[in-house]
């Protein structure tokens, strides 16, 4: 089943992606010629009456893309497309919205499923707070003390919480937490390793973290958007550590990495696939939204640099650059691969 749930989780988040990088492109009368779910081989292809795209399914649910005339200039030229419905000859606002589309459905299927959860699950909406503390390495604490800050860096829900603890590994860190009477401590806690079998499973911290429950409409609509917004602060400082030296290449994950975590959420019920969904859909969004060329964001920067300097950057000058990215891009994401099936064995 592992398989089929991660088939299924790429290939909606994908699907969802590029639908609105599409819809938007129809939407401004540009000329589509391909919608493609899936990367690789073609593995079936058709067309629908009175619309020039070609739809295809391909082998690897690992990608997808929208072609749209005013990417392959050439291609263009070759087949007569016409200047007014290539990309370039439409508005800026809504060349801008067709690049950004596909990271606003992300995020909107996010919501989505993150409000189904919400629903029909008890949620903690802060996820902070104290228990199950060894009174022996923490006398100090009581159950509900709320942790501030890691090692001088803020915390204010568990995703980030998660992200600092990561980020440390094994290593001891000084935390501070508040008390219910107000008043702030500082504890040194150090990370014990555990095993299963030769295997690191993870790390005893000496306490776990809790927060209040509660269900329906909603604690889901509180649940979606709390936990929506740790998950971009989260990705946000992913991304930040990254280049500042504090995370490493080796803490990211591919295709064969979320395969590895798929299998495990589908241990725990379709809820822990649906959660992973939405945080796939998340990362995607936040990945795209960069303004590194390759990437949806890059595109929106080249149009953002068009408005400043008040003409288009040239087209061949552009998509040198974002070829040239998405060489070094695939070659991460080669690195972040092999590096995920190292760890398997």
């Amino acid at each position: 089943m592992t398989i089929i749930y991660f088939i299924l989780i790429l290939s909606v988040v994908i699907l969802i992606h590029e639908f609105g990088h599409f819809i938007f492109a129809k939407k401004s009368g540009i000329y589509v010629y391909e919608f493609s779910l899936g990367m690789g081989p073609r593995l079936k292809k058709w067309t629908r009456k009175n619309d020039e795209t070609e739809y295809s399914l391909r082998l690897f649910p690992i990608g997808g893309y929208v072609q749209m005339a005013g990417e392959e200039l050439d291609e263009d030229d070759k087949n007569e497309v016409p200047k007014d419905k290539r990309l370039q000859g439409k508005p800026w606002i809504n060349r801008f919205m067709v690049m950004v589309a596909g990271v606003m459905n992300n995020f909107l299927l996010a919501l989505f499923l993150l409000l189904l959860i919400g629903c029909f699950n008890e949620v903690s909406t802060n996820s902070v707070y104290l228990t199950d503390i060894d009174e022996e390495k923490f006398p100090m604490l009581v159950e509900g003390d709320k942790i501030v800050e890691v090692d001088g860096h803020f915390v204010n829900n568990y995703d980030k919480l998660s992200l600092e603890l990561a980020v440390h590994g094994k290593n001891e860190f000084d935390m501070e937490v508040l008390h219910k009477d107000g008043k702030k401590e500082r504890v040194t806690v150090e990370p014990k390793e555990v095993y299963e079998g030769e295997t690191l499973k993870g790390y005893d911290y000496g306490f776990y973290v809790d927060g209040d429950h509660d269900k329906g409409l909603l604690a889901g609509i509180k649940y979606a958007f709390l936990k929506f917004a740790s998950s971009i602060e989260q990705m946000f400082f992913t991304v930040l550590y990254l280049f500042t030296g504090r995370l490493s290449l080796n803490m990211l994950s591919g295709p064969v990495g979320i395969y590895s975590v798929v299998g495990q959420a589908a241990k725990l019920g379709i809820w822990s696939i649906i959660s992973l969904a939405a945080l796939i859909s998340i990362n995607v969004g936040f990945i795209n939204i960069l303004p590194i060329p390759a990437f949806d964001g890059g595109h929106a920067l080249f149009l953002i640099i068009e408005k400043i300097i008040g003409h288009p950057v040239k087209p061949e000058i552009e998509n040198t650059i974002h070829n040239i990215f998405f060489i070094l891009l695939m070659a991460v994401m080669l690195y972040v691969t092999l590096h995920d099936i190292i760890k398997l064995f």
